[in-house]
């Protein structure tokens, strides 16, 4: 029985112009060779499987022709294309570096191109793998590299370039190899297929171009794994059975699904899926390039980024015309947060189920920030809020104010959510009720609740009632200085009985400043004061104006960024201050040389 061989021998390129998907590297080859331009030395790099060292191979053949055809191709007929083809030829050399790595066998080249060619105008040295030689090997390389002799050519080869030396780089034309396109692989395909009278579908053939991710060998390996699978039938069904890649119907069907909001089929699919021996993470990722396809299908400009057949093309731009740019997005956020937490996650059909979940749910809640009068809300949140101490601000809502304490005092939400609720839960239509939610929310972001950070601080019932009391009531006596420093000095009192030693702490170290229209300012050291005073400020409030029965008081705290005595801390701070008040301390220091101990 003949011997096979694999198609990525068989069809190895044996012309420039055969080569695949590289047309500025034999381009620049020919010309370098029709005008007599060969470089001493080069460098071949690029990802696996895209014709580096055959593209070595055919400039070795090339430039020692004896009878170069016009387009500066070898004939393949003279004495040395055929000593080539045959492997018997004396001026090609080729040495696998990943074997040959050591400075004896770099020293032994070097003898070898001590020699000159006995037929022929050139000697090729092809070193493939070139970036495993060890550190002496590459060393001992540079000088034969930098000044070889005129008939000696050298041609590296590596698929990592960051790992050779500098000096190795500048000796040398530098060729980058590009990944083959898929469009390019799966035309060589159907060539090698027709050839070989081979079956196949175009779809097919360009599934085994994209899982080779820019590698012409790959293809080559998957074409044949295949047309042994089928039988001599390379269709689209037998390249995902044989190559374990998830059908495109697969997500086309959970796209749709999750764009008509029907959760519940797509965890079903998903369970199919793994059901068929797929990994969740396989699914996820494939899941987020479809996404991508579908985003890059909706302007006409970025289909051609679109690497499928024809046929899936037009499934992908019908979904296109179905799904909006914006759940798309959404959707594709989702799916690289899964992707990134999947590895990590200990129940990993739950993260992938739980993305399929918030991806469903995207529609809806697009239509819900549609929602004129949610619109209207947000935009008044965003508004700068309203002096609410001031008796101008005025708080007119329809609904009665016990209806309001029933339905606000149950809840441990923010001052946004419990209006938003209080709004929607009320008889009275949206449109009818005058209400700015800003002016509910004390100035500078404090809440119906008495300090966040204060779990065990939930207001009841009665205390909300005094809240309400505070944000509503008109009352404005006027009273004396003598009065307020009463009541300011009875809350601390308090203030430190309930356990808020801070507040009361703060009250007591500072006095406070009665201005003009019942301001009260607070003069403190720093930002952490004034914040431990405003997450106290509506309770302090609520009892001055009870007190006082002043509803016009309000409450601001000052820092004082300029203060004339700074606090002490440090042992240097307070040594530093001795000596600002006695210059002779740092004379007695000096003098008997002594250390500080800070």
């Amino acid at each position: 029985m003949e011997n096979f061989i694999v198609s990525a021998r068989k069809y190895r390129p044996v012309t420039f112009e055969s080569v695949v998907g590289q047309l500025h590297i034999t381009n620049t080859l020919k010309n370098a060779i029709k005008n007599n331009q060969l470089a001493q030395a080069f460098l071949f790099c690029g990802p696996r499987g895209v014709g580096k060292t055959t593209c070595a191979r055919i400039l070795a053949k090339t430039i020692n022709c004896l009878d170069l055809t016009p387009t500066a191709e070898a004939c393949g007929t003279c004495a040395s294309c055929i000593s080539f083809q045959n492997g018997n030829s004396f001026n090609f050399h080729e040495l696998d570096a990943a074997s040959n790595n050591s400075v004896d066998d770099i020293r032994n080249l070097i003898d070898q191109v001590r020699i000159p060619p006995q037929a022929g105008k050139y000697k090729v040295y092809i070193i493939d793998e070139v970036h495993m030689l060890s550190q002496s090997a590459f060393n001992a390389f540079l000088k034969t590299l930098e000044e070889p002799p005129s008939y000696a050519i050298f041609i590296l080869a590596t698929t990592e370039k960051h790992k050779i030396l500098p000096t190795i780089l500048s000796r040398c034309q530098i060729f980058d190899f590009n990944r083959i396109k898929v469009e390019d692989m799966a035309n060589h395909l159907a060539k090698i297929a027709t050839r070989e009278e081979i079956a196949y579908d175009q779809d097919g053939l360009h599934l085994i171009a994209q899982k080779a991710d820019g590698g012409l060998r790959d293809a080559l390996s998957m074409f044949d794994q295949i047309v042994s699978f089928s039988n001599r039938q390379v269709n689209y069904q037998a390249v995902i059975d044989n190559l374990n890649i998830l059908d495109y119907d697969y997500y086309f069907k959970v796209t749709e699904f999750l764009m008509a909001q029907n959760t519940p089929a797509a965890l079903l699919l998903f369970d199919e899926i793994l059901n068929n021996g797929f990994d969740g993470n396989n699914f996820i990722t494939g899941l987020a390039s479809h996404f991508r396809n579908i985003l890059v299908c909706k302007d006409a400009a970025t289909v051609q980024l679109l690497e499928v057949s024809e046929n899936i093309k037009q499934k992908y731009l019908e979904q296109a015309k179905l799904a909006s740019a914006s759940f798309l997005i959404s959707a594709l956020n989702i799916a690289n947060q899964c992707d990134l937490n999947y590895k990590i996650s200990k129940n990993q059909r739950l993260q992938v189920e739980l993305t399929l979940i918030k991806i469903s749910h995207i529609s809806q809640a697009v239509s819900l920030s549609q929602n004129p009068h949610v619109q209207q809300i947000a935009e008044q949140l965003k508004k700068k809020p309203e002096n609410l101490a001031s008796p101008q601000a005025n708080i007119p809502l329809t609904a009665p104010k016990q209806d309001v304490l029933e339905k606000v005092a149950p809840t441990v939400q923010t001052s946004e959510k419990a209006i938003n609720q209080v709004v929607s839960q009320t008889e009275t239509p949206a449109a009818e009720i005058n209400i700015n939610p800003k002016t509910l929310i004390p100035k500078l972001g404090t809440t119906l609740i008495p300090n966040l950070k204060n779990p065990t601080a939930i207001k009841t019932k009665e205390q909300l009632e005094d809240t309400i009391d505070y944000l509503t009531g008109d009352a404005k006596d006027d009273f004396t200085a003598a009065q307020f420093i009463e009541a300011w000095g009875n809350f601390s009192f308090k203030a430190k009985a309930d356990g808020k030693m801070s507040l009361a702490a703060l009250m007591m170290n500072y006095t406070p400043k009665l201005k003009a229209g019942y301001q009260i300012e607070l003069e403190v050291e720093n930002k952490l004061q004034a914040n431990e005073l405003i997450n106290e400020r509506i309770d302090v409030l609520n009892y001055l104006r009870k007190q006082l029965n002043n509803f016009s008081i309000t409450l601001e705290p000052i820092i004082n960024e300029k203060q004339e005595e700074r606090k002490l801390y440090t042992s240097r701070d307070k040594y530093q201050h001795l000596v600002e008040k006695n210059p002779k301390l740092e004379d007695f220091r000096r003098i008997f040389n002594l250390d500080i101990d800070f």
